[in-house]
């Protein structure tokens, strides 16, 4: 899907925002400022998605959703609400493009001539190894045998 198509949608109305402190170092700015924003969206309740971006949606960003089926964002890392606010936006922006950007079908490859010699090559020693253990065990039972008599 083309970034502008996504851009060309304005989700605005249908973000939710909210702002609270920031958690971290800061001192006495973070202990008195909500700087915090947290984006808040209701993918099945879009007016602007089709079902099948909705879908796509919920399967590839599951981890972000909680149970009342809201997308959650949350950017603190500006001493400024307003660039908090600007950069949850951003982040759903791209998460969104992320999310409904198709999947590239596998080209299924075929194995080199070197890499092919490589496991024929690694294959026979390992089975020179194994049949070297055979015969000295056979020369140990054969020895055994030997003496029990």
């Amino acid at each position: 899907m083309p970034e502008d198509i996504l851009h060309d949608r304005d989700f605005m109305p249908e973000l939710t925002f909210s702002a609270s402190r920031s958690s971290g170092p800061g001192g006495q700015h973070v202990n008195k400022v909500n700087t915090k924003v947290e984006l808040r969206f209701r993918v099945m309740d879009s007016q602007l998605l089709t079902e099948s971006e909705k879908l796509m949606i919920i399967d590839k960003l599951a981890a972000r959703i909680n149970l009342d089926g809201e997308l959650v964002l949350v950017s603190q890392r500006e001493r400024s609400q307003l660039k908090n606010k600007e950069g949850v936006i951003g982040k759903f922006y791209e998460l969104l493009k992320r999310a409904l950007a198709p999947r590239k079908k596998r080209k299924p490859s075929k194995p080199s001539a070197a890499a092919k010699e490589k496991r024929l090559m690694d294959k026979k020693s390992r089975s020179e190894k194994k049949e070297r253990r055979s015969v000295v065990l056979l020369n140990s039972l054969k020895q055994i045998r030997a003496l029990s008599l």
